[in-house]
């Protein structure tokens, strides 16, 4: 329901627009030359670091797609029992995107449902959605508003996808196996470009995490966060910028018994600089509070230092991108405050007209920071990577070859820990069919 009031709201603001103002119009002398727009900080945005090459940038089309992926895991259901159960899957993955621009608005809209019958444990057969909107809207000359839903329904540990925010306080996230769960993650900002070298901006988010089987995991909880921030933003020179960013966290945990609730301020120095070569860079560090009240127990709360990096090269046919962040979060169905610490790297390289290759690796650690009193929860490490291949077969036809492995580990959780690898290979075939817009 959450996601469909979200998209209808898009829907009122985006309908009159599209009266007003022509797709195929290529300038506008109201909007700012873009040599001199500033970009919107990630903290703010909570948009992901590209990792698409320039050749594969395109806007104002509609894609419609249908593929069939067979698959095989080698440890379907991680943390059940202490031998691994092998499976083959069949996957069938409807998608439907649309992207438009014009000189005033560019809006997004995908949806790719997916359903995957199991040949072994045909019980664990199951329906994920996707789905997700971002637009933005150039409301006058120096002021933009835009608006990012996602909505994710998945039953698999290969499907989860909150690693694909940049925000810094990402929650303390549990990957479980095969365990039915919706998330849900809205952000809302506006920002204003009063001259040349000066932006500010505020920004909201809300998301929440439900799992509508208990029975399935019994020691993971549901949760909802929301948060704000404030920006501000200078040019130092050229493309090279400073900021300060201000956000607030609020976590919200319904444990079996009794409710948590972790609270979060942060304060970020940031540099952003685009350099010579297609060469990003944002660094960004400053103090973090927490304070977690867990009834009936008293209030604690303590300072943490929290920084984030990324550092990325996008060329032609070449996208080279690697990111480190750290914060104290909460959330995620663990019960407390935890310290999470994560790397991630991805390489993506068009080797030919229809030959593309993929990596990409992470690791993430989350370390409980709670009081002594809650300190049994376990901390939680996970390794992950994925490599794939992808091959044209025609104008409408691409075929690929996937390798994902994901390893976890939690002290406390003998389960996870006697069999805590899982692989999967996958081969899919698709069917594209693409229509420009405004043309």
């Amino acid at each position: 329901m959450r996601i469909r009031a979200c998209l209808s709201l898009a829907l009122l603001v985006v309908i009159p627009v599209w009266s007003q103002v022509v797709p195929a119009a290529t300038g506008s002398t109201e909007i700012l030359d873009d040599a001199y727009r500033m970009p919107i900080p990630p903290l703010v945005s909570g948009k992901a670091f590209p990792t698409t090459t320039r050749s594969e940038e395109r806007s104002n089309y509609f894609d419609a797609g249908l593929a069939f992926e067979p698959a095989y895991y080698d440890n379907l259901l991680v943390g059940y029992g202490t031998q691994p159960i092998s499976d083959m899957a069949y996957s069938i993955k409807p998608s439907i995107a649309l992207d438009q621009l014009t000189p005033r608005l560019h809006q997004k809209w995908t949806y790719d449902p997916s359903f995957t019958f199991y040949q072994r444990t045909s019980a664990r057969n199951a329906e994920d959605q996707s789905a997700s909107l971002d637009f933005q809207f150039r409301m006058t000359q120096h002021t933009t508003i835009s608006v990012t839903d996602m909505f994710h329904k998945s039953s698999n540990v290969f499907n989860v996808t909150t690693s694909s925010l940049a925000s810094s306080s990402s929650s303390a996230e549990v990957i479980p196996p095969l365990v039915n769960r919706t998330n849900n993650t809205t952000i809302a900002e506006i920002t204003h470009q009063y001259s040349r070298n000066d932006m500010i901006g505020a920004g909201g988010t809300y998301g929440l995490n439900n799992y509508p089987d208990k029975t399935e995991f019994p020691n993971l909880y549901d949760w909802n966060s929301r948060g704000g921030s404030a920006f501000y933003e200078r040019r130092l020179f050229g493309t090279h910028f400073i900021g300060i960013t201000y956000q607030y966290g609020r976590v919200l945990g319904y444990p079996t018994n009794g409710e948590l609730e972790i609270q979060t301020h942060s304060t970020y120095f940031s540099y952003t600089a685009n350099l010579t070569h297609g060469i990003s860079l944002f660094l960004a560090a400053g103090p973090q509070y927490f304070n977690m009240d867990v009834s009936p127990l008293p209030s604690s709360g303590s300072w943490t230092p929290a920084a984030m990096a990324n550092i990325g090269k996008k060329g032609e046919h070449t996208n080279i991108s690697a990111s480190y962040s750290r914060s104290v979060s909460g959330g995620g169905g663990l019960l407390g405050a935890f310290s999470s610490s994560s790397a991630k790297a991805s390489a993506r390289w068009q080797m030919t007209r229809t030959w593309t290759a993929d990596m990409t690796g992470s690791y993430v650690l989350f370390e409980n920071v709670s009081p002594q009193s809650l300190s049994t929860e376990p901390n939680r490490r996970s390794i992950s990577g994925t490599a794939s291949i992808e091959h044209s077969l025609g104008g409408h036809f691409t075929a690929s070859l996937e390798y994902q492995r994901i390893h976890q580990s939690y002290n406390g959780l003998a389960g996870v820990n006697s069999n805590p690898d899982s692989d999967r290979e996958a081969i899919s075939i698709t069917y594209h069919f693409t229509r420009p817009l405004g043309r």
